[in-house]
């Protein structure tokens, strides 16, 4: 089965067959979207929760905000139809301990900035697993939607399905 695997702030879109991955989310955020009508997916790996607040500056996908309409931009481009699009969340962790800072807080403002940006864009939040300190590794099945999510926390390492 093909694989596209997709790094810190990239993205990629596919029809019908494989799978999308991207490896090690942290504090960064992976997004799919999928359209289950068309068999259109794709997906996201934020570093950043804004483009404004960073002076948008740089590749407009290490962005949450401006990613997402990128991604939306390519999926749109393969058949796919914004309404329909579902979307799944994960990463958002807590990286650094004694971080108390709320600028220093990536993992949860990436989490809250993709809510409000799928929300102002009419997309439903169907899964999520964000927030806690593991790393996750997670591969988008363009046939079905389906997200296998691997996370590594502790020592311990965890695989759902979602």
């Amino acid at each position: 089965m093909e694989e596209i695997k997709v790094g810190i702030g990239d993205y990629a879109a596919k029809r019908r067959t494989g799978l999308i991955s991207t490896y090690g989310l942290g504090s960064c955020v992976g997004i799919t979207l999928y359209d289950p009508v068309a068999k259109v997916g794709g997906l996201l790996h934020a570093l950043l929760p804004e483009a404004s607040y960073y002076g948008n500056r740089g590749n407009p996908a290490k962005y949450v905000d401006t990613g997402l309409q990128l991604l939306i931009k390519d999926i749109r481009k393969l058949g796919g139809n914004p309404r329909r699009l579902e979307a799944k969340l994960f990463g958002g962790a807590h990286m650094f301990t004694n971080v108390t800072s709320e600028k220093l807080q990536i993992g949860q403002r990436n989490v809250e900035v993709a809510k409000r940006e799928l929300k102002k864009l009419g997309i439903r939040l169907k899964a999520e697993d964000t927030g806690g300190k593991g790393g996750r590794t997670i591969y988008l099945d363009v046939s079905n939607g389906k997200v296998r999510m691997r996370k590594v926390s502790g020592g311990q390492v965890v695989e759902k399905i979602y």
